[in-house]
């Protein structure tokens, strides 16, 4: 039965379900994901997970819990010795202070961070500023929490830099916060500390919240990653997330933190605690362990993903595809403009006859259209044969504009 019939076979006396819900559509990146997931020769570059597994003492830490049979709830807020270390983390870091006791608290993940922080903010009709393209779940989140979000377009031609002008247009008496992800997932782009700046300006010129998305924080590799909380001004209108899953390598231990003025952060773990209650206390020891231990693989990781990044996009421009060259996250964004077909005909055609699965840039809002989303955290191998497999799709597209000769 398909998605379509599904949502339509209630029995007549049933009342209708969550109309906000129903007008969701699935995630585009699972929606291609899956297609890759069913078999065959396919280089998936579709899923932004690293293709490292955790680091040894992350698992070690994780494998002596269960062997002393640690396995219980911990506190709502999350075990006090990680919410230390992350504040101490923060500190050392980025020269902002929490206090780990009521400024600090254990996610699943910064998905469930970023649902909190939505849920406590808002009310209903309350706008919330999104740049675009922007990661699938923003939109929805700040519907489900009963906001309205409200699109600022970005633009490659300047690096997906969102620009205060543009901020500012958009606000309205109903803006009541902007959620921000730097560097951002599905450009890579990263936000200048100037350009920072004049966003908390804004916000407090005109009263509204900021909601910073810093998963990607360690994956920067153009100057260095402004941490949005320590800019003056800004520590007490913002929510911070971020968490272990990407830097870490620990996609699979769902384990996030957010970051907030204790008005905010004692209400988000008040939803927390009747929603999720805590995260996993495996996963809390294995984060702990990281951040005392993985500093060394997290600098190998990251400087791989750099020569990574390099050679994959200069593969793309080479066959045509023309790519900003992107200074955070592991994920290229190059313009399929010139080939004539939709972001969402491109990837389906490329998947049906190339086996290479990447995501329509249409996934990521209005202004990703024109565009298709690699995450590049696979195996160089696997990333110089998607390029092999792409030139030869460009080349059937039209002949001659790839540099790739078609069976090369």
């Amino acid at each position: 039965m398909d998605e379509k019939s599904i949502f339509h076979t209630a029995v007549p006396p049933c009342k209708p379900l969550n109309k906000t819900i129903l007008s969701c559509p699935p995630s585009g990146i699972r929606r291609f994901f899956d297609l890759a997931d069913r078999g065959g020769d396919v280089i998936s570059l579709s899923v932004g997970e690293p293709d490292y597994i955790s680091p040894l003492c992350v698992r070690q830490a994780g494998i002596r819990s269960l062997e002393q049979g640690i396995t219980s709830y911990t506190s709502n807020s999350g075990l006090l010795a990680l919410r230390e270390s992350i504040c101490t983390m923060l500190k050392n870091r980025h020269g902002v202070q929490y206090d780990p006791v009521s400024e600090c608290l254990i996610t699943v993940g910064v998905s469930e961070g970023l649902d909190l922080a939505l849920r406590v903010i808002l009310n209903p009709g309350d706008e919330v500023l999104v740049p675009e393209p922007c990661y699938v779940s923003y939109m929805p989140n700040v519907e489900f929490a009963g906001g309205i979000p409200v699109p600022v377009k970005t633009d490659a031609a300047d690096g997906f830099r969102l620009h205060a002008d543009r901020v500012e247009a958009a606000i309205t008496p109903r803006t009541k916060a902007l959620l921000l992800g730097s560097p951002a997932n599905p450009t890579g782009a990263t936000q200048s500390r100037a350009d920072l700046e004049r966003l908390v300006d804004l916000a407090n010129k005109y009263d509204f919240y900021l909601v910073s998305d810093e998963i990607y924080e360690r994956l920067t590799y153009v100057g260095e990653h402004t941490c949005l909380s320590s800019l003056t001004g800004a520590r007490e209108r913002t929510v911070l997330l971020n968490g272990f899953s990407k830097a870490y390598a620990m996609t699979g231990w769902r384990i996030g933190y957010a970051c907030a003025p204790a008005s905010i952060a004692q209400l988000m773990t008040r939803v927390h605690q009747y929603t999720m209650l805590c995260a996993p206390h495996i996963a809390q020891l294995a984060a702990i362990e990281a951040l005392a231990h993985a500093e060394p693989d997290v600098l190998n990781m990251v400087a791989d993903y750099d020569r990574r990044r390099k050679m994959f996009v200069s593969g793309l421009n080479d066959l045509g595809l023309d790519c900003y060259e992107p200074q955070g996250a592991f994920y290229a964004f190059p313009s399929i403009r010139r080939f004539g077909l939709s972001s969402e005909e491109f990837a389906g055609r490329l998947l049906d006859e190339e086996r290479v699965a990447l995501v329509p840039g249409s996934a990521f809002g209005p202004s990703g259209e024109g565009h298709v989303r690699c995450c590049y955290a696979s195996a160089v191998p696997k990333l110089e044969e998607a390029l092999v497999r792409l030139g030869r799709f460009l080349n059937r597209l039209k002949p001659g504009l790839s540099s790739i000769k078609a069976g090369a």
